[in-house]
């Protein structure tokens, strides 16, 4: 439930309930004043304390007692009635079996009739508590006084048994309902405070301590409404900053790592160039073909070092997104067949057998970096004859297309990767084998630099290794589809181009 729909529901509450109690309260001093509550029956009649006798009350008992006639005045009598009928008051005379005079609105009310009280003293006033008669509810005054014989007059009114109640109880129903009220009030403050500002002040908890570092407790989530979404945003946050926090350390570790590895790779072509030129110095290059020896390594320990500073630079470019791509939508297979020349070319001059595979369709175009692209290639071989330790290296290329891509692989039948190292060899500066010897050494960015690449076309790389028998990288490609006339069909790439 909402937060909203809760204040909505404690604000209808807060009316209601009062209400309802209210009138659960008046039932109840009914019940506690009266005894009962047979369908307010006891309540009604209930004598009305305190009646005073009103002028005209007084006027029409001082008429009929100085002036007996008017009791045979039908003329008089129903001026009379029809003054007292304004007033919801009806006039009923009568002495003894006689009936003098009968207001119209009471003549067929034999049940008010018959139980209205006989004479019973002269110059004596009685006031009749409410009582239903039929199916009404009325109160009479009954006045009793001597003319020429006893007679009754009755002065009977209607009487609204709600107004009534309404009437009797009214301070107690008012100080029942402010005490209500404030109860009421009280009770869903306290509630709405527990469902609102207790999370709250939790999640201001958990805030305080994300602030001073603390990560490793978990938010607590209570609900599904708005502060319960807020909880599992903060949730959220605290996880996306511990995994941050995690992953900076491990960036600063693999900075140190990095520094450590370029710093040796670094340091042993230095010191073989400052060997050569103190030999050259010295003069212990003492003959023209010593002389070219020394100069010759010294060219080839600089170009070493060339390698490694470039390579650590097109990494920073590719890690900074700043490095620019030239694009451009060729043939898949002419693309493929060219490559594979290139590389049966280059790899049989180093002894390494090469075998191709290349079934895709024809009709399958590729947009793509194409230098770039053969820096993936070339990366990705260069690691893998790092680590071809059988007297006979194959290498093998293939690539297949389907509806929507098409997939690359090379495979070499070297030493493979090692399954815990296998998670992590796309990972820049990670190496598997770390003794950094002159045939396997590297700063272990190859592999990262392949991907950087490969994710900038909108591709994926993966490896599968088993140990001792050869590694396999697998590359993932959109294709542009053409039609027969050569010009694209359909171009859905969505790769980063920077």
């Amino acid at each position: 439930m909402s937060i909203r729909l809760k204040l909505i529901l404690s604000y209808l509450a807060m009316l209601v309930v009062p209400l309802v109690l209210l009138v659960l309260t008046a039932m109840l001093l009914a019940i506690v004043f009266q005894g009962d509550l047979q369908n307010l029956k006891n309540v009604y009649e209930t004598k009305i304390e305190g009646l005073e006798e009103n002028g005209f009350d007084r006027l029409i008992k001082h008429a009929l007692e100085k002036d007996p006639g008017t009791l045979v005045d039908q003329r008089y009598l129903d001026e009379l009635a029809a003054e007292l009928d304004s007033r919801d008051t009806y006039l009923y005379i009568r002495s003894g079996n006689r009936v003098y005079y009968a207001s119209p609105e009471i003549q067929g009310n034999a049940e008010l009739i018959s139980q209205l009280p006989g004479f019973k003293r002269a110059d004596t006033r009685f006031v009749s508590p409410t009582k239903p008669y039929g199916a009404e509810f009325y109160q009479f005054v009954r006045y009793d006084f001597n003319s020429m014989e006893p007679v009754s007059v009755y002065l009977i009114t209607k009487v609204d048994p709600f107004v009534y109640f309404a009437r009797k109880y009214a301070p107690y129903l008012l100080v029942a309902g402010f005490v209500l009220l404030v109860l009421t009030n009280a009770l869903l403050t306290i509630y709405m405070s527990r469902k609102i500002i207790k999370p709250l002040m939790v999640l201001r908890k958990s805030a305080m301590q994300f602030k001073e570092g603390r990560l490793e407790s978990p938010v607590p989530i209570s609900g599904k409404d708005e502060i319960g979404q807020l909880g599992t945003a903060f949730e959220e946050m605290r996880s996306r900053l511990r995994e941050s926090i995690a992953i900076q350390a491990q960036y600063e570790l693999n900075r140190k790592e990095l520094i450590a590895n370029i710093s040796h790779d670094l340091k042993t072509p230095i010191t073989s160039i400052r060997g050569y030129v103190d030999g050259l110095l010295e003069g212990i290059a003492d003959s023209p073909e010593k002389s070219d020896r020394y100069m010759r390594t010294i060219a080839a320990k600089a170009a070493e070092m060339d390698r490694l500073i470039d390579e650590l630079f097109l990494y920073s470019k590719l890690d900074l997104q700043s490095m620019p791509f030239a694009f451009e939508t060729v043939n898949l297979q002419a693309f493929l067949y060219d490559l594979e020349e290139e590389l049966r070319f280059e790899l049989e001059k180093t002894g390494v057998k090469f075998v191709s595979d290349i079934q895709v369709d024809p009709e399958a175009g590729v947009s793509i970096d194409g230098d770039s692209f053969r820096r993936v290639l070339n990366n990705i071989i260069q690691n893998s004859m790092k680590f071809m330790d059988k007297p006979s290296r194959e290498m093998l290329l293939g690539a297949r297309t389907d509806k929507e891509t098409w997939q690359l692989y090379i495979q070499d039948n070297g030493a493979g990767i090692p399954a815990e190292d296998l998670p992590y060899v796309f990972d820049r500066f990670y190496r598997a084998e770390r003794s950094r010897s002159a045939e396997t050494g590297g700063s272990g960015l190859g592999l990262a630099i392949a991907k950087q690449i490969i994710s900038a076309h909108g591709g994926e790389i993966r490896a599968v290794s088993e140990e001792g028998n050869g590694t396999r990288i697998e590359i993932s490609l959109p294709i542009v589809w053409r039609d027969g006339n050569g010009d694209e069909e359909n171009v859905d790439l969505d790769r980063g181009r920077r």
